[in-house]
């Protein structure tokens, strides 16, 4: 490029390559959704056709210029914000990406978000988990509607591709049962444990690597991992998330006894969560010391392992996929690039 020559944006650059720009509306601009923009800006740079079109906050709104790539500024961002619906009219949204916490105040905001963008056939990718929970089957319809697709690989492991395998990569292979450390927290806090950390200092710790959220609570009480798997089996086995139970054994300061007590044996305690198709529409998580050879033993530090048992096949095992900010956010941007591109032929 010569000096003085405008670099092509990547509008540009996708029309020259003949690939339509795909808008992207993104709603959260925490963490993961910045690490999100970041990641969505570098794929715009190098011609993917992706392009952040606008960033909603619960304060704001930030359109981007018509014709450029600008990234969006540091909020707080101009507000109120429109309506969603007309947001998406407006730029012509292909695809919403929720980075919203999971929590229950953000639970109605996410539900009905989704719920309008799928019935307008827009695609919606997710890292929450609070709507996916109550509103299942809501969404299901929604989505049927509208023609449009959901993917929620960040709520059910971030960059461990476990909801892919459960929603296709298993499909057909007779799998009964799974079996998940799916929470990168909670096992960083037991191996500090049985190294002879106290709770407060594995979590001190995990807070300050960015493993642990400033409430720990849904990591340590069990609830995140049950979530998981209720996800998990939703996406295997047609279950309705919202009608399942779970039952959960909480970390607590005690636990710490447990964890040592494993280690000394050549073993690792666990936070397992299970659900199995026989026992339909039910979840436990349990504190198990797990032998060399178990994946859950072999965790090291934050990472996750799923373990789908197929009878016949033989398990399926996903490990790996360390639990933080930018690891969410690129299992966002795979979803995005899912649903965003359309293969008609060959492997593609």
């Amino acid at each position: 490029m010569s000096e003085g020559e405008r670099r092509p944006t990547a509008r540009e650059s996708a029309a020259v390559a003949g690939r339509a720009v795909i808008p992207v509306v993104l709603s959260g601009f925490g963490r993961v959704g910045r690490a999100y923009a970041d990641r969505l800006a570098q794929a715009s740079r190098e011609g993917s056709g992706l392009r952040l079109a606008a960033v909603r906050t619960g304060s704001g709104e930030w359109l981007a210029p018509s014709g450029t790539d600008a990234p969006p500024p540091s909020p707080p961002f101009t507000g109120p914000p429109a309506g969603l619906a007309a947001t998406l009219a407006l730029t012509g949204a292909a695809v919403l990406v929720q980075a919203l916490p999971s929590t229950p105040r953000a639970r109605a905001t996410a539900t009905a978000e989704a719920v309008t963008a799928l019935r307008s056939g827009v695609h919606v990718v997710t890292a929450a988990k609070a709507h996916l929970l109550s509103g299942w089957r809501e969404l299901e319809e929604a989505a049927r509607e509208g023609g449009a697709l959901i993917r929620l690989s960040a709520a059910t492991g971030a960059a461990l591709p476990a909801g892919d395998l459960a929603r296709s990569g298993v499909r057909g292979l007779g799998c009964r049962s799974v079996r998940a450390c799916p929470n990168g927290t909670s096992t960083f806090v037991l191996d500090v444990m049985a190294r002879g950390g106290t709770l407060a200092e594995a979590l001190a710790e995990a807070r300050r690597l960015g493993i642990a959220e400033g409430d720990p609570s849904a990591d340590l009480s069990g609830r995140d991992a049950a979530t998981k798997v209720v996800l998990l089996a939703a996406l295997l086995w047609g279950w309705d998330a919202a009608a399942v139970r779970w039952r959960t054994e909480p970390i607590e300061e005690s636990t710490a006894v447990a964890a040592r007590a494993a280690a000394g044996r050549g073993r690792r305690l666990r936070a397992v969560a299970s659900a199995a198709a026989g026992v339909p529409h039910e979840v436990r998580v349990r504190l198990e010391e797990t032998p060399a050879g178990d994946p859950m033993h072999a965790l090291a530090g934050p990472e996750k392992a799923v373990v789908y048992g197929c009878p016949e096949a033989g398990d399926i095992t996903v490990s790996g996929g360390r639990s933080s900010p930018l690891g969410a956010a690129l299992a966002l941007f795979k979803d995005t690039l899912e649903v965003a591109e359309r293969r008609r032929y060959g492997f593609g």
